[in-house]
Protein backbone atom coordinates (compact mmCIF):
# COMPACT_ATOMS: atom_id res chain seq x y z
CA UNK A 1 0.00 0.00 0.00
CA UNK A 2 1.07 3.12 -0.89
CA UNK A 3 1.92 5.58 1.57
CA UNK A 4 -0.17 9.04 1.48
CA UNK A 5 2.05 12.07 0.35
CA UNK A 6 2.13 14.69 3.20
CA UNK A 7 2.87 18.26 2.60
CA UNK A 8 4.33 21.27 4.95
CA UNK A 9 2.55 24.73 5.48
CA UNK A 10 5.05 27.30 5.90
CA UNK A 11 3.17 29.88 8.74
CA UNK A 12 3.49 33.07 9.89
CA UNK A 13 1.38 33.74 12.61
CA UNK A 14 1.57 37.16 12.53
CA UNK A 15 2.55 39.74 15.51
CA UNK A 16 0.67 38.45 18.24
CA UNK A 17 -3.00 39.57 18.12
CA UNK A 18 -5.42 37.14 16.58
CA UNK A 19 -6.80 39.33 14.17
CA UNK A 20 -3.64 39.69 12.72
CA UNK A 21 -3.08 36.29 11.36
CA UNK A 22 -4.66 35.70 8.10
CA UNK A 23 -7.99 33.83 7.15
CA UNK A 24 -4.99 31.93 4.56
CA UNK A 25 -2.78 30.89 7.71
CA UNK A 26 -5.81 29.71 9.52
CA UNK A 27 -7.18 27.71 7.40
CA UNK A 28 -3.64 26.20 6.66
CA UNK A 29 -3.71 25.53 10.58
CA UNK A 30 -6.86 23.58 10.58
CA UNK A 31 -5.29 21.04 8.11
CA UNK A 32 -2.62 20.27 9.92
CA UNK A 33 -1.50 16.93 11.82
CA UNK A 34 1.51 18.39 13.31
CA UNK A 35 2.79 21.42 14.47
CA UNK A 36 6.63 22.20 14.30
CA UNK A 37 7.90 25.60 15.93
CA UNK A 38 9.85 27.53 18.73
CA UNK A 39 7.81 26.51 21.64
CA UNK A 40 6.31 30.31 22.38
CA UNK A 41 4.97 30.48 18.49
CA UNK A 42 3.29 26.63 19.10
CA UNK A 43 1.46 27.27 22.16
CA UNK A 44 0.09 30.38 20.65
CA UNK A 45 -1.86 28.25 17.96
CA UNK A 46 -4.79 26.72 18.87
CA UNK A 47 -6.01 23.50 17.72
CA UNK A 48 -7.45 19.84 18.92
CA UNK A 49 -6.11 17.28 21.16
CA UNK A 50 -5.36 15.24 17.49
CA UNK A 51 -2.99 17.90 16.50
CA UNK A 52 0.86 16.71 17.59
CA UNK A 53 2.97 19.49 18.60
CA UNK A 54 6.79 19.16 18.39
CA UNK A 55 7.71 22.89 20.07
CA UNK A 56 11.72 23.31 20.31
CA UNK A 57 14.33 25.54 21.52
CA UNK A 58 14.96 28.73 18.93
CA UNK A 59 18.67 27.57 17.93
CA UNK A 60 17.43 24.33 16.42
CA UNK A 61 15.90 25.59 13.00
CA UNK A 62 17.41 23.18 10.93
CA UNK A 63 16.60 19.98 13.09
CA UNK A 64 13.21 21.58 12.99
CA UNK A 65 13.14 22.01 9.27
CA UNK A 66 14.44 18.11 8.53
CA UNK A 67 11.93 17.12 11.16
CA UNK A 68 8.98 18.39 9.37
CA UNK A 69 10.54 17.49 5.52
CA UNK A 70 10.41 13.76 7.35
CA UNK A 71 7.31 13.73 8.90
CA UNK A 72 5.93 14.75 5.49
CA UNK A 73 6.89 12.32 3.88
CA UNK A 74 5.53 9.76 5.90
CA UNK A 75 1.73 11.47 5.16
CA UNK A 76 1.65 14.15 7.60
CA UNK A 77 0.09 17.52 6.96
CA UNK A 78 2.87 19.65 9.08
CA UNK A 79 2.66 23.36 10.03
CA UNK A 80 6.14 25.39 10.24
CA UNK A 81 5.17 28.02 12.82
CA UNK A 82 7.22 31.64 12.89
CA UNK A 83 5.95 34.81 14.84
CA UNK A 84 5.39 37.42 11.92
CA UNK A 85 6.00 36.40 8.68
CA UNK A 86 7.37 33.06 8.23
CA UNK A 87 9.75 34.59 5.30
CA UNK A 88 11.37 37.42 7.40
CA UNK A 89 13.89 35.73 10.19
CA UNK A 90 11.83 32.68 10.40
CA UNK A 91 11.17 29.20 9.10
CA UNK A 92 10.88 29.45 5.46
CA UNK A 93 14.68 29.98 5.10
CA UNK A 94 15.53 27.21 7.28
CA UNK A 95 13.15 25.23 5.52
CA UNK A 96 14.68 24.96 1.80
CA UNK A 97 17.94 25.55 3.19
CA UNK A 98 17.43 21.92 4.41
CA UNK A 99 16.24 20.89 1.09
CA UNK A 100 18.42 22.30 -0.77
CA UNK A 101 21.48 20.18 1.32
CA UNK A 102 19.15 17.32 1.94
CA UNK A 103 18.50 13.86 -0.47
CA UNK A 104 17.18 14.26 -3.65
CA UNK A 105 13.89 12.68 -2.40
CA UNK A 106 13.31 16.03 -0.21
CA UNK A 107 12.60 17.78 -2.97
CA UNK A 108 9.52 16.55 -4.45
CA UNK A 109 7.83 17.79 -0.73
CA UNK A 110 4.49 19.79 -1.36
CA UNK A 111 5.78 22.78 1.02
CA UNK A 112 3.81 26.38 0.89
CA UNK A 113 4.77 29.52 2.44
CA UNK A 114 1.84 31.60 4.16
CA UNK A 115 2.45 35.08 4.28
CA UNK A 116 2.13 36.70 7.59
CA UNK A 117 2.09 40.20 9.11
CA UNK A 118 5.82 40.78 10.15
CA UNK A 119 6.62 42.82 13.30
CA UNK A 120 7.92 46.25 11.10
CA UNK A 121 4.69 46.37 9.84
CA UNK A 122 2.71 45.75 12.69
CA UNK A 123 4.77 48.53 14.66
CA UNK A 124 4.92 51.21 11.70
CA UNK A 125 1.18 51.05 11.30
CA UNK A 126 1.06 51.56 15.53
CA UNK A 127 3.57 54.32 14.81
CA UNK A 128 1.96 55.95 12.00
CA UNK A 129 3.59 55.91 8.64
CA UNK A 130 7.71 55.49 9.21
CA UNK A 131 7.87 53.06 6.11
CA UNK A 132 7.18 55.64 3.56
CA UNK A 133 10.57 56.43 2.14
CA UNK A 134 12.51 53.33 1.38
CA UNK A 135 14.03 51.35 4.58
CA UNK A 136 15.37 48.24 5.45
CA UNK A 137 15.29 45.18 8.23
CA UNK A 138 18.89 44.33 10.13
CA UNK A 139 18.91 41.26 12.27
CA UNK A 140 21.41 42.54 15.42
CA UNK A 141 22.20 38.47 16.36
CA UNK A 142 25.77 37.40 15.34
CA UNK A 143 24.24 33.92 15.55
CA UNK A 144 24.69 32.94 11.98
CA UNK A 145 26.63 35.87 10.92
CA UNK A 146 29.58 38.09 12.18
CA UNK A 147 29.01 40.68 14.67
CA UNK A 148 31.51 42.92 11.79
CA UNK A 149 28.97 42.55 9.34
CA UNK A 150 25.94 43.57 10.80
CA UNK A 151 28.00 46.83 11.70
CA UNK A 152 29.14 47.14 8.34
CA UNK A 153 25.08 47.49 7.46
CA UNK A 154 23.96 49.01 9.52
CA UNK A 155 26.97 51.90 8.86
CA UNK A 156 25.93 51.63 4.82
CA UNK A 157 22.06 51.42 5.39
CA UNK A 158 22.21 54.79 7.59
CA UNK A 159 24.50 56.29 5.45
CA UNK A 160 22.26 55.68 2.39
CA UNK A 161 19.46 57.53 4.63
CA UNK A 162 17.05 54.51 4.75
CA UNK A 163 14.85 53.89 8.22
CA UNK A 164 16.31 50.86 9.64
CA UNK A 165 14.28 48.21 11.45
CA UNK A 166 16.01 45.85 13.84
CA UNK A 167 15.00 42.19 14.91
CA UNK A 168 16.79 40.27 17.43
CA UNK A 169 17.99 43.85 19.02
CA UNK A 170 19.05 42.56 22.39
CA UNK A 171 19.23 38.98 24.47
CA UNK A 172 20.41 37.79 27.92
CA UNK A 173 23.41 36.10 26.02
CA UNK A 174 24.09 39.74 23.51
CA UNK A 175 23.14 42.45 25.83
CA UNK A 176 25.44 44.80 24.98
CA UNK A 177 24.84 44.37 20.78
CA UNK A 178 22.15 46.80 20.44
CA UNK A 179 23.95 49.30 22.45
CA UNK A 180 26.84 49.15 20.40
CA UNK A 181 24.93 49.60 17.16
CA UNK A 182 23.20 52.81 18.51
CA UNK A 183 26.72 54.02 19.26
CA UNK A 184 27.60 53.58 15.70
CA UNK A 185 24.85 55.29 14.29
CA UNK A 186 25.29 58.35 16.44
CA UNK A 187 28.22 58.72 14.62
CA UNK A 188 26.36 58.96 10.99
CA UNK A 189 23.09 60.12 12.39
CA UNK A 190 21.98 63.58 13.90
CA UNK A 191 21.24 63.55 17.30
CA UNK A 192 17.53 63.98 16.61
CA UNK A 193 16.54 61.60 14.29
CA UNK A 194 13.66 59.36 15.66
CA UNK A 195 13.65 56.33 17.30
CA UNK A 196 10.92 53.70 18.62
CA UNK A 197 10.82 50.97 20.74
CA UNK A 198 7.81 48.94 19.38
CA UNK A 199 7.47 45.86 22.13
CA UNK A 200 4.75 43.10 21.70
CA UNK A 201 2.27 45.46 19.23
CA UNK A 202 -1.23 43.99 19.26
CA UNK A 203 -0.33 41.92 22.45
CA UNK A 204 -1.85 42.88 26.08
CA UNK A 205 1.72 43.65 27.18
CA UNK A 206 2.44 46.32 24.43
CA UNK A 207 4.60 49.22 24.90
CA UNK A 208 5.42 51.80 22.74
CA UNK A 209 8.37 54.37 23.24
CA UNK A 210 9.69 57.02 21.17
CA UNK A 211 12.79 58.81 21.72
CA UNK A 212 15.28 59.91 19.57
CA UNK A 213 18.96 58.59 18.29
CA UNK A 214 21.12 60.98 21.05
CA UNK A 215 18.88 59.74 23.78
CA UNK A 216 17.67 56.01 23.12
CA UNK A 217 18.34 53.85 26.11
CA UNK A 218 19.33 49.81 24.98
CA UNK A 219 18.22 48.88 28.46
CA UNK A 220 14.42 49.40 27.73
CA UNK A 221 14.81 46.78 25.30
CA UNK A 222 14.14 43.33 25.07
CA UNK A 223 14.27 40.49 22.14
CA UNK A 224 10.01 40.99 22.49
CA UNK A 225 10.72 44.86 20.66
CA UNK A 226 10.76 46.12 17.20
CA UNK A 227 13.38 48.86 17.19
CA UNK A 228 12.84 51.53 14.55
CA UNK A 229 15.72 54.12 13.29
CA UNK A 230 14.40 56.76 11.53
CA UNK A 231 16.29 58.98 8.75
CA UNK A 232 16.88 62.98 8.37
CA UNK A 233 13.66 62.62 6.10
CA UNK A 234 11.70 61.53 9.00
CA UNK A 235 9.47 63.52 11.13
CA UNK A 236 7.15 63.71 14.30
CA UNK A 237 3.36 65.20 14.65
CA UNK A 238 2.32 65.88 18.14
CA UNK A 239 -1.84 64.55 18.32
CA UNK A 240 -4.46 66.12 19.55
CA UNK A 241 -4.49 64.01 22.39
CA UNK A 242 -1.07 63.87 23.71
CA UNK A 243 0.35 61.62 21.69
CA UNK A 244 2.70 61.43 18.97
CA UNK A 245 2.67 59.74 14.94
CA UNK A 246 5.72 59.40 12.97
CA UNK A 247 6.16 59.59 9.39
CA UNK A 248 8.79 59.62 6.65
CA UNK A 249 8.62 62.31 3.77
CA UNK A 250 8.18 60.42 0.29
CA UNK A 251 9.97 63.13 -1.44
CA UNK A 252 13.74 62.57 -1.65
CA UNK A 253 16.28 64.97 -3.27
CA UNK A 254 19.83 64.99 -4.12
CA UNK A 255 20.85 66.43 -0.61
CA UNK A 256 18.73 63.94 1.60
CA UNK A 257 21.41 61.22 1.33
Amino acid sequence: MTQAAGRIFIVGLGPGAPEQQTPQAGHALAQATDLIGYAPYVARVKSGPEVVRHASDNRVELDRARHAIELALAGRTVAVVSGGDAGVFGMASAVFEAIDHGPAAWRGVDVTVIPGVSAVLAAAARLGAPLGGDFCVISLSDNLKPREVVHRRLAAAAGAGLVIALYNPRSKARPDQLGEALDLLRTILPGDVPVAFARAIGRPDERVILTDIAHADPEQVDMSTLVLIGCPLTHVIDRADGGKWLYTSRRVDETCA
